[in-house]
């Protein structure tokens, strides 16, 4: 945890009480003592530092902060994603490697090889999304959380949504092992916001490729090698934006 995270309810007059996780956090892996000052930030909202006025080291733990916010909220990352709805346990590592790299809005859309049983996984649901979106957050010192959008059904949301939000991306991207181009091809630093597709474990179906190429989706691929989801996530996002800002 790089940075203490809390919601704008929580504060009363720039001063909070940490009772839980994050308590525990500075106390026992910190082992801050009273003035000592630590990075602090607002969920949604700026992020600055806060000094320790208070502090039980002893269970139950608590930390009070004074809270001096100096920066205001990063600006929405350029990429967004459009992820096959992964089995359970994947989707808690994507979602926080993800959110730790930077990602405006995720949609978790489900494709033919998709289990149905995925979509009634007790963390597929919004309040359950949070905690794991917060640990990409904490590791990588920032505030925003991303949008989390759910589609329990392929073809409305290309025919019928995708539609809705296609021109807010200059580029749309499918990832496809097959794919004719490559992420050097299509994207450079001009390339404005970027929608990456990922498929499920199996690779989307001929359908669903060619659903996407209907919408103005380019396939790439970067390389002859099959990857797991979370992996494949992470070497597009990483290619992307090492591209976007080169």
């Amino acid at each position: 945890m790089n940075i203490i995270l809390a919601d704008s309810y929580e504060i009363t007059d720039k001063h909070i009480r940490l009772t839980d996780y994050r308590a525990e956090h500075i106390v026992k892996v910190l082992q801050l003592n009273t003035g000592d000052m630590i990075r602090f930030g607002i969920i949604n909202d700026g992020r600055g530092k806060a000094q320790v006025t208070g502090i039980r080291q002893k269970f139950p733990f608590f930390v009070d902060l004074k809270i001096e916010i100096s920066e205001s909220l990063a600006p929405v990352a350029p990429i967004d994603l459009v992820l096959a709805l992964p089995r359970p346990i994947m989707l808690k590592r994507v979602l926080s490697q993800v959110t730790a790299l930077g990602v405006g809005t995720i949609h978790l859309v489900h494709a033919n090889r998709v289990e149905k049983s995925f979509w009634k996984a007790s963390i597929v649901a919004e309040k359950n999304f949070r905690p794991y979106l917060l640990h990409g957050l904490e590791q990588a010192v920032d505030t925003r959380l991303p949008e989390i959008c759910l589609h329990r059904r392929f073809k409305p949301f290309i025919e019928d949504h995708f539609p809705t939000i296609r021109d807010r991306y200059r580029t749309h991207i499918l990832a496809d092992p097959g794919g004719k181009s490559s992420l050097q091809l299509e994207i450079d630093n001009e390339s404005g916001r970027v929608l990456l597709a990922v498929g499920p474990e199996g690779g989307w179906v001929d359908y669903e490729v060619q659903k996407f190429r209907e919408q103005g989706f380019i396939d790439c691929s970067i390389g002859e090698r099959i990857l797991k989801v979370d992996t494949a996530v992470i070497a597009l996002h990483s290619r992307i934006s090492l591209l976007l800002e080169s």
